[in-house]
């Protein structure tokens, strides 16, 4: 817990707050729920510029709705790249979690917020909801025993309709499974975290500082967009490896 505290982090509103109510019971639970308020506020923030954005939805474009036009036709054509033309029905979930993942990794970099994915807390719930929905998935089109005999590594050549390798190949495929969620999780969370405490570091330094704050700045704006589309990504390739569409090749 010292340990903890002793790594350098860029002071945010949730922790001035809890140091100017210090040794009350709002700033301990300012303390122990500052990445969900912050998970909070983007969620939040989303529902109301969605909300708001389509309620200005007009037969002729603006510039806005041209821009979200835009940026739901990539999603769609991303993700059916991916998963063919059925993943079509899995955009509301995938381009809620890219956006969700991507607004929670930019915020860090503005001052006085935090991003919430550089604490495992929050990464691995994101990680859980894949795990379920990608888990739903493949029993809804594969039914409970297709989707065993799927782990069991269907299809199988000549030699493998013995009971002892769709045994070896359901044990490796349910630990593989199960592994997931925390590769995800802290694949996410670690890089994150570890551009936040740079960013840190190089604050305290001063003026001799700044250069390399600003590099370290277009970088983590950079790696803001990359973590989430890898999140993504990998989320829509575990996704494929359960469907049909997989098996269809």
């Amino acid at each position: 817990m010292n340990e903890a505290a002793s790594l350098p982090e860029l002071p945010n509103f949730i922790t001035i707050l809890a140091e100017r109510f210090h040794g009350t019971a709002f700033a301990n639970f300012l303390h122990n729920y500052e990445n969900f308020i912050f998970s909070f506020l983007v969620s939040a923030a989303i529902v109301l510029t969605v909300y708001f954005s389509f309620r200005m939805f007009t037969f002729i474009p603006g510039r806005w709705q041209s821009f979200l036009e835009i940026l739901f036709g990539g999603f769609d054509d991303f993700i059916c790249g991916v998963l063919g033309k059925d993943g079509r029905k899995h955009l509301p979930f995938l381009g809620t979690l890219f956006i969700y993942v991507f607004v929670m990794n930019l915020i860090g970099l503005i001052p006085f917020l935090k991003s919430p994915t550089s604490s495992w807390s929050i990464t691995l719930a994101l990680a859980l909801c894949v795990f379920v929905y990608v888990q739903y998935t493949a029993l809804k089109e594969l039914g409970f025993f297709g989707y065993i005999d799927h782990l069991a590594g269907n299809p199988r050549g000549p030699l493998a309709w013995s009971i002892i390798m769709p045994a070896i190949m359901f044990a490796m495929h349910l630990v593989a499974e199960l592994v997931r969620p925390l590769s995800l999780s802290l694949r996410l969370r670690t890089n994150i975290w570890g551009e936040d405490m740079m960013l840190a570091m190089m604050s305290g330094m001063g003026l001799k500082g700044l250069p390399l704050l600003f590099f370290m700045t277009l970088l983590a704006l950079m790696s803001a967009v990359i973590q989430a589309v890898v999140f993504s990504l990998l989320s829509m390739v575990y996704l494929a490896l359960v469907t049909k569409h997989e098996e269809a090749h």
